[in-house]
């Protein structure tokens, strides 16, 4: 039977659970333990898909197509594992699993209620995910509950964790809470009360946190943090300062000097062993010691909040780190570049611009208008998911001469429709999980930028998207010079297209952000950041730019 580490979070929400939970997986992991990850979330959405980003964030795809909380990202960039739709549950889905069984007859006339029925759901959930099997078991399963202790929709989340804690025994289950100990300025002063009435709400469930995970701007002094496990009944070195860093990379390595890991693994009655950090280290080290700098400018419609990108941003930071160079994120709102008559010069200190994925029609002139920019200057281009839509849009606009081309997406009575909806998808009005969703493979054309930098002819990456590039106009687009130089391998979809006279152009369907690793950083990004400090070492010495390179993550 595998151990149990129930992660919560109280005083307000955002504090960082996710990064907590996939830290303590990474130390886990360093000791040689295998360890798996669950988010159960409390919302009543089925899952995040129809959610706007700037309610909830990015969604973040698994390999078998579940549209999941971003914390996942956080999960499989800290740990070894890959994850699917059983890793993240909804209050939602909890519910409709309820229902969808109450309408067979599985309960057999009973009368359903949260207690045991809606708890029992989320019981089954952890032990099927935690289920020795032949091919795989674990010696521990990390579970983090969303939002906050204290609200509504989390309570039957918690109680399930009371009552498997109860069930699996002593030393098999361990409660670690995270939560806030603020800094007040006017008086020089970090108050513990916030922690302690959050404590305090967990104990009313029926829950006695093991271990504190407290979150504060600078370090807590020893009284304090004796001060803390007087009140919230714990031991002075379960409480761990989580306090603010430079990069959330050093995480691990901050919660290992304060021993937490030793102490996860004396609870627990874990093997001993050595941690083995020094990946993790010499990452951090990497960090600390970048001394260039590349400022990408990246033209979205969500930009006002940030973690509506948030695998993006990392999976460039990851590039960054593999060319030693800091990544600067220049945001620009992509309607801001049609109502500023200035709009280029806004881009023109970029050393490369990126058009993320996104949905509707807001906001798609302002992109048209950058990517083509950035394809008359000779700037280093990357189009991901709908980047890559409007990139085939503006090619078919202004250098095929099909000026009105467009996509369904955003004309449905368009004469060119270079993009258009799936084929499979004609038929379906349905929003939830009708797209083309999770992983799926491509030939690359051999001799592309694409085939030198993944160094295979055949890749596999995760995909969400509802439309399409439109076959008809294949023909006409690569008359004109533009290049598909990745399909399915059953030629029905358009997965990568580049530029041949370009430093740099590239626009792909799919999501490779969802790939990528700090210790291991996703191809594509590493490439696309080498071109970017190439073009920006060619503005300062005012020479012409080297054809894009391979660059592997050394």
């Amino acid at each position: 039977m595998p151990k149990y580490i129930f992660v919560t979070g109280g005083v307000v929400s955002g504090l960082g659970k996710g990064i907590a939970a996939a830290s303590i997986a990474a130390l886990l992991e360093a000791r040689g333990l295998k360890v798996t990850l669950m988010k159960f979330d409390p919302y009543i959405n089925v899952d995040p898909g129809t959610m706007s980003p700037f309610q909830h964030g990015e969604v973040y795809v698994t390999d078998d197509g579940a549209e999941t909380d971003l914390d996942l990202g956080h999960y499989e960039r800290y740990s070894k594992a890959s994850y699917s739709k059983a890793n993240n549950w909804t209050s939602g889905r909890i519910y409709l699993s309820v229902i969808e069984k109450e309408r067979r007859g599985d309960y057999l006339g009973k009368t359903i209620q949260v207690i045991p029925h809606i708890t029992n759901e989320i019981k089954d959930a952890i032990k099927a995910v935690s289920a020795k099997s032949s091919s795989e078991s674990y010696d521990v399963v990390i579970v983090e509950i969303g939002g906050t202790v204290g609200d509504i929709e989390s309570l039957p989340f918690l109680e399930a964790i009371r009552q498997m804690n109860n069930e699996v025994g002593r030393h098999n289950a361990v409660f670690v809470h995270l939560t806030l100990v603020p800094y007040l300025a006017a008086s020089g002063e970090l108050k513990t009360k916030p922690t302690q009435h959050s404590v305090k709400e967990l104990l009313g469930i029926g829950i006695q946190p093991d271990i504190l995970l407290c979150r504060c701007e600078r370090e807590l002094p020893v009284d304090m943090k004796a001060k803390i496990a007087l009140f919230c009944n714990v031991q002075q070195d379960a409480v761990i300062t989580a306090q603010d860093v430079k990069s959330v990379y050093e995480v691990p390595l901050v919660f290992n000097r304060q021993g937490l890991d030793q102490q996860l693994v004396d609870l627990l009655r874990l093997p001993l062993g050595d941690t083995d950090l020094r990946q993790w280290s010499g990452l951090v080290n990497r960090i600390h010691g970048l001394r260039e700098a590349v400022t990408i400018g990246i033209i979205g419609k969500y930009v006002e909040l940030e973690d509506s990108y948030k695998s993006l941003n990392e999976a460039l930071i990851h590039g960054g780190f593999a060319n030693n160079v800091k990544v600067n994120f220049r945001w620009i709102e992509s309607d801001d570049l049609m109502t500023n008559e200035r709009w280029e010069d806004r881009l023109r200190d970029l050393d490369a611009i990126l058009v993320p994925g996104g949905f509707g029609k807001r906001g798609i002139s302002g992109m048209l208008r950058a990517i083509g920019y950035a394809r008359r200057e000779k700037k280093p281009f990357f189009g991901i998911c709908l980047g890559m839509q409007c990139a085939a849009i503006e090619y078919a606009r202004n250098v095929c001469g099909l000026d009105d081309a467009d996509s369904t997406e955003f004309d449905p009575d368009t004469t060119n429709p270079v993009i258009f909806k799936l084929r499979d998808l004609v038929s379906v009005e349905e929003m939830g999980g009708t797209m083309r969703l999770g992983a799926y493979d491509c030939n690359l054309r051999e001799g592309s930028l694409a085939e030198s930098i993944y160094r295979s002819s055949q890749i596999s990456e995760r995909h969400r998207h509802r439309y399409e590039f439109n076959p008809a106009y294949e023909d006409r687009l690569a008359e004109n010079g533009l290049i598909f130089a990745g399909k399915s391998p059953d030629g029905k979809f358009v997965e990568m297209i580049e530029l041949e006279d370009h430093p740099w152009f590239l626009g792909c369907q799919f999501h490779p952000e969802l790939k990528s690793k700090p210790l291991a950083p996703h191809p594509l990004f590493a490439s696309f950041i080498k071109a970017a400090y190439n073009h920006r070492l060619r503005d300062e010495v005012g020479e012409e730019q080297p054809k894009a390179e391979t660059v592997g993550a050394d």
